[in-house]
């Protein structure tokens, strides 16, 4: 069985898979935008051992998927590009869901630091370039389950 696995994971590498995501929690969000509304079906990270691995080595992201990283309270976040082959969009968001900033285009393998402007709830990234495309910006909705708002 040890053999398998290992001969699986050789493949993998040698094949350049990303690590599988099944079974992360997902969950519906919808940004208001000045195009109307639009719905993302993003992975969730409510724990360190998620927020800490995020988007890192992904190689594809749906346009309208991405990840939610639910931080439970408010507080200053700060999150980098590390292991992220992918340009991603950061919106940074306050607790009643508006949106506070966003950080457009990441730069991909980046560790120069992207903080939140001031204290927010959380952080949905998406694929780089789409909250311009949308005309995400700050002050405007965000609905899901952890604002209380979902619709």
């Amino acid at each position: 069985m040890r053999a398998f696995f290992a001969a699986a994971l050789f493949l993998a590498f040698l094949t350049g898979c990303s690590p599988s995501h099944e079974g992360a929690p997902t969950t519906k969000v919808v940004v208001d935008t000045p195009k109307g509304p639009v719905t993302f079906m993003v992975e969730v990270a409510a724990d360190d051992a998620a927020r800490k691995k995020g988007l890192m080595f992904r190689t594809k992201l749906p346009p309208n998927g991405g990840m939610l990283f639910d931080f439970q309270e408010e507080g200053l976040q700060v999150f980098w590009m590390k292991n992220t082959p992918l340009p991603l969009d950061m919106i940074f968001i306050r607790a009643d869901g508006t949106i506070s900033s966003v950080a457009e285009n990441a730069v991909p393998y980046s560790e120069d630091p992207i903080a939140s402007s001031e204290p927010v709830r959380a952080v949905l990234e998406i694929a780089g370039g789409r909250s311009h495309v949308l005309g995400i910006e700050p002050g405007e909705r965000v609905h899901a389950e952890i604002f209380n708002n979902a619709s």
